[in-house]
């Protein structure tokens, strides 16, 4: 039986990718701030270390997989919260189980990116040199200065890609596999805030997808577990849109 650790399991795309590998007997060790087998806050060191504790016991030290969906949005109550969860508690999980996935068969991590990743400029903004450089109190105190929550939210996808695509030759040689998905707008609470919420909601209702529509969490959920699997043994490193044209309307001479 395979065993796979899941961050935001209890809602949106970690609950439905979770759902798909519970049904296809996978053991699923969710991770979420209630209903999940490991209850932790990824937004402090602490509640980091305490979850990577928490699946080390509960996996015996061994994973076969390590999906990343935990997320908050541009409604988050503060632009460092966005950095703490999307960023800084990514790259610690996926430090902190490196060790049990190369213990794992044919072990495959995976990061819930974002089209938002490719926004102009997010690569040069202070924020993201910071985090890059694992300097957690600057990146936080740089994004509550700038006080755009949008922008970092941009820049904390643009970094844990960054972050991903560089760790990605190394886990290669320890036979761990790491890609990264990117999603557009996709029917999940944290997009249903972004909808609700007065800064934002018309910015986002205007901001549709070529195909007309947003993703559902299952079609998310359909790539994320294809790329966990044995099928996709060669795809390692890779960035993936899933997006409905998104980026394709956007960054058209950009490929």
């Amino acid at each position: 039986m395979s065993v796979t650790a899941i961050s935001g399991s209890a809602s949106g795309i970690g609950a439905a990718v979770s759902a798909v590998l519970r049904a296809a007997g996978h053991q699923v060790i969710g991770i979420d701030r209630d209903n999940a087998e490991v209850i932790a806050d990824l937004s402090t060191a602490q509640g980091r270390q305490a979850a990577i504790a928490q699946v080390l016991e509960l996996s015996g030290g061994m994973l076969d997989g390590l999906v990343c969906c935990a997320g908050v949005g541009v409604t988050a109550r503060s632009c460092g919260l966005v950095l703490a969860v999307n960023y800084f508690g990514v790259s610690q999980l996926l430090d902190g189980l490196q060790e049990a996935l190369a213990r794992g068969r044919n072990p495959a991590a995976l990061v819930i990116g974002s089209v938002a990743a490719t926004q102009p400029g997010a690569g040069q903004q202070p924020m993201t040199m910071a985090m890059l450089e694992g300097d957690e109190g600057k990146a936080l105190a740089l994004a509550d200065e700038l006080g755009q929550p949008h922008v970092a939210y941009a820049c904390s996808k643009h970094a844990i890609t960054h972050q991903a695509r560089r760790l990605a030759p190394e886990w290669a040689s320890r036979g761990i596999r790491l890609n990264v998905v990117a999603p557009g707008a996709v029917q999940t609470p944290l997009h249903q805030a972004s909808l609700d919420d007065a800064r934002f909601g018309q910015a986002v209702r205007d901001f549709v997808a070529p195909l007309g529509r947003a993703g559902r969490p299952e079609e998310i959920a359909a790539l994320v577990t294809f790329l966990q699997s044995e099928q996709a043994a060669f795809i390692h490193g890779s960035v993936i849109f899933i997006d409905g044209g998104m980026d394709a309307m956007v960054r058209a001479p950009h490929f």
